[in-house]
């Protein structure tokens, strides 16, 4: 077929045309002369580089005729190769990337019914449709590509090598001028120069090239290192600089050194004298020392931990900090056992907590420790914080007065004990007065001591203190170990290790009746407060032991003055008392105390029907089952996890969780009651939660396990999250008909837990531990905050909930009862779910979330754990 050379009625087409013929044009440039390409990168990166001063003259001579010769022999390569494009082959190349190819149809003539009117109306239509078509013609891109003629990669070489010429060499060295000495040194013929500015590593600021910044001021910070390096003719160039603490005076004699390095100290100049020098005036950015100050009161647990917060600042970062507390022995109340002089004591010396991540230019942190066995505890004492930087400065805060926290005693006998060490530890010379003292208080010991115990080991503590004394033997060492000893007995004699529960009520009742008298802090009667429920807790629960159980037709005896009261209630008259004390109503604490007293006194525990509490209602029963599915979950979850930490460590899956397994099944077990099962009744309908879909019912079998029944017959994981998704369905079906948005809302919540148990039961299958994990903690989620708006929807329609006795308990003036949620907190004042309490009670919950968050960074860290451990790793970081 011919090729087309364009039909000229087609003007359309001269753009197209002329741009393909381009590309072809620039093809055919690059595939003839790429060698030329590279020889003359091969030129220019020597004369870039400044290589060629390393040459004599002949050499010199010698690499120009090397780089003619390539330069010409790649040149003529490249015409020899080169092929000029015609416009019939740009037509060629635009027409072949169309369909049918429409030009070369119009370049045709009509070779068969010719003269024939059909035939010819044929043809014209035939070149109509062609001619449209080539109207979709666009032009045709070059194809650039060489690595066939250049499969070594030459090109990218000579590239690479000319951008890094051009980067670190210059176009002023691209025509050097030679000059040579008698022997044959070369040498350049002007004076050069370089110099670096490198600002201390702890601020964070780059590297400056002096010779890009143009004479003038110049802005360093202090303690920035300036590297010159003189070039050429010895004495050619001097430098002459003020910003070192002892600034050097030219000396045109001396030799000129090649190399200088300067430390900026101080504002001055820095002056390169000579041909091509350069003068700056510097000026630095000072470094301010750091700066520290405590930023609130120091606050103090219940148990005596110091809490102190402090902010700290500096223009780069804070490296460390300390804080130094003293005695303030001005402040101290010279009386007693204090009035001697006391024994020197070097200060307390902490170190402050600094940011784990983050910036430490400013932050705030907050010191925490525990000083109640130190002698100053409980003193007057100041406390100085100090930082660091990384330049070795140091800021100093301003001394702060204070009382040092420790932990403060109730009970008399171990505030006597703790007083008379602190004499003890004032001075040694206290010690014949401490023997005194102690004695006297232990004069009736029969009194005061609940147990032999903690007198004989008072009475121990104190011959051995007299016999020291005595001997006047009485070194600092042993000092502290009778100190220690003091601090264990009143630990003893205030906590105490009573097994009847009647006489831990009335220790904790006489501790909170001394508390109410001396004055305590809000942490201290919560502590208090919980120690007296705890005890009540025990109380009730060994009269409820020895209560005999009625039966059909003995009723307990009771007269008219008698009153019936629930634990409810008492809960409530607890939580009035600890509002009263907490906002300093003492007296009118100490009258409900009184109460209460009195109530303990003459209280009787009576069982009935269903439980202690009376009958349950309908809300109050799916509040129960909701609990309990609540707690099943958490076992499942607790066993999965166990699972997937067996697959870390190597052991084959499952391969304990009978055992594991077995110690809460046995619990759910013992307790007799499944999730669902109303206190005293009988199972007789469904299927319990911890029973496998298709297995018949069981008596006390729950997610936990089979009731202490064999391991073996115990279901899988997955299994027993079918199980309990069954139950959580049916307790969704047996919610009370409540009315409201709460009760949709926990509908709702119910609805959730059920597919996130569907979904978790599905990975179970699969053996996808970790992804199981995560749904069931959304399955106990769900469950809590149905929990919650259940309880709100119940609080709304109480009025509707049969014997809720609200009106009689109004009327009988006694305590309305403060009700609790299923999981031990309590109801707000306005009968809500929910709770401002604490719940991470405990010492020092904030530094052991430290360690804990520290410890799985650790462990993410080391990349030669399982991915998959990896993985959960990193969700946990991500989560917290």
């Amino acid at each position: 077929m011919p090729r087309p050379t364009g039909p000229e009625p087609l003007p359309h087409l001269n753009w197209p045309v002329r741009l393909t013929r381009a590309g072809m044009l620039a093809e055919a440039v690059v595939r003839a002369f790429w060698p030329l390409w590279i020889v003359i990168a091969l030129i220019l990166v020597p004369l870039l580089m400044g290589w060629l001063r390393l040459l004599t003259e002949q050499g010199l001579w010698a690499f120009v005729a090397v780089a003619g010769l390539a330069f010409l022999a790649a040149f003529g390569w490249g015409l020899r190769k080169m092929v000029w494009p015609s416009r019939a082959d740009a037509l060629a190349r635009l027409d072949a990337t169309l369909p049918g190819r429409p030009i070369a149809a119009l370049a045709d003539s009509q070779a068969i019914g010719a003269g024939d009117l059909a035939s010819e109306a044929v043809w014209r239509a035939h070149l109509a449709r062609m001619a449209e078509r080539t109207r979709e013609a666009r032009a045709v891109q070059p194809d650039l590509r060489i690595s066939d003629r250049d499969p070594y990669g030459l090109r990218f070489i000579a590239a690479l090598f000319l951008a890094v010429a051009v980067l670190f060499g210059g176009a002023f060295r691209a025509i050097p001028g030679i000059e040579t000495t008698a022997d044959g040194q070369v040498l350049a013929t002007g004076p050069v120069w370089e110099g670096w500015v490198e600002p201390p590593a702890y601020t964070g600021r780059p590297s400056l090239y002096l010779a890009d910044i143009p004479p003038g001021l110049l802005i360093v910070p202090q303690g920035s290192r300036v590297t010159l390096r003189l070039y050429g003719e010895p004495g050619a160039l001097t430098v002459t600089e003020s910003i070192t603490d002892a600034p050097i005076a030219p000396d045109p004699e001396a030799e000129p050194q090649s190399q200088r390095m300067l430390e900026v100290a101080q504002n001055g100049n820095l002056t390169i004298d000579g041909p091509g020098g350069a003068a700056w005036d510097v000026r630095i950015i000072a470094d301010v020392p750091p700066e520290v100050s405590i930023t609130a009161p120091v606050e103090a647990s219940a148990m005596g931990e110091m809490s102190l917060p402090f902010a700290a600042q500096d223009d780069y970062a804070v490296m460390a900090g300390q804080a130094v507390i003293a005695l303030d022995l001005a402040a101290v109340e010279r009386a007693h056992g204090l009035t001697v002089d006391p024994d020197p004591r070097d200060p307390v010396i902490v170190d402050l907590p600094m940011p784990f991540s983050g910036d430490r230019g400013e932050f705030q942190e907050t010191l925490i420790d525990d000083f109640s066995q130190h002698p100053f505890a409980n003193m007057p004492v100041t406390v100085t914080m100090s930082v660091t930087d990384a330049a070795g400065q140091e800021g100093i805060g301003i001394p702060e007065g204070m009382i040092l926290p420790g932990r403060r005693f109730f009970q008399p006998v171990a505030r006597a004990v703790i007083e008379q060490r602190r004499d003890l530890l004032w001075s040694a010379s206290n010690a014949r007065r401490v023997v005194q003292v102690l004695r006297a208080v232990s004069y009736k010991p029969e009194d005061l001591f609940t147990s032999e115990t903690t007198y004989l080991r008072l009475n121990v503590t104190l011959r051995r203190l007299d016999a020291l004394s005595r001997a006047e033997a009485l070194t600092a060492e042993e000092v502290d170990e009778i100190a220690l000893a003091l601090w264990d007995l009143a630990i003893q004699l205030e906590d105490g290790t009573l097994a009847d529960a009647r006489e831990r009520l009335q220790r904790a009742q006489e501790r909170l009746a001394e508390a109410m008298r001396n004055g305590a802090s809000d942490e201290e009667i919560a502590e208090l407060m919980n120690e007296l429920r705890e005890a009540m807790n025990d109380y009730m629960n060994m009269l409820a032991q020895n209560a005999e159980p009625r039966d059909g037709t003995d009723e307990p005896q009771t007269g008219e003055n008698s009153t019936t009261i629930t634990q409810d209630e008492l809960q409530a008259l607890m939580d009035r008392i600890q509002e009263l004390m907490e906002e300093g109503r003492m007296a009118e604490a100490a009258e409900l105390m009184e109460q209460l007293n009195q109530l303990m006194e003459n209280l009787q525990v009576t069982q009935g029907e269903g439980g202690e509490g009376g009958p349950q209602t309908p809300g109050q029963q799916s509040m129960q089952d909701m609990a309990e599915a609540l707690r099943d979950q958490q076992q499942l979850s607790d066993e999965a996890f166990r699972e997937l930490q067996e697959q870390f460590n190597g052991q084959q899956p499952g391969q304990q969780q009978g055992q594991q397994g077995q110690e809460p099944g046995q619990q759910q077990g013992q307790q007799g009651q499944q999730p669902g099962q109303q206190p005293g009744s009988q199972q007789g309908q469904g299927q319990s939660p911890g029973e496998p879909s298709g297995q018949g019912q069981q008596n006390d079998q729950g997610p936990g396990g089979d009731g202490g029944g064999d391991q073996q017959n115990m279901g899988s994981l997955s299994e027993r999250q079918e199980a309990l998704r069954r139950e959580v369905e049916r307790q969704r079906g047996n919610l009370p008909a409540l009315s409201g948005e709460e009760a949709e809302a926990a509908r709702r919540a119910l609805d959730q837990a059920e597919g996130a148990m569907e979904e978790a039961e599905d990975a179970l299958r699969e053996g996808d531990m970790a992804e199981a994990i995560d749904r069931q903690a959304e399955a106990m989620n769900a469950l809590r905050e149905g929990m919650r708006n259940l309880g709100e929807a119940l609080a709304q329609n109480e009025n509707q909930e049969p014997g809720q006795g609200t009106q009689q308990g109004a009327a009988d003036g006694r305590v309305e009862p403060t009700r609790r949620d299923p999981l031990g907190r309590q109801l707000g004042n306005n009968g809500q779910f929910g709770s401002d309490e604490n719940m991470l009670q405990g010492n020092d919950v904030y530094r052991r979330a430290e360690e804990l968050l520290d410890e799985i960074r650790r462990r993410s860290a080391e990349q030669e754990r399982p991915e998959q451990e990896l993985d959960y790793l990193k969700r946990l970081l991500e989560r917290f």
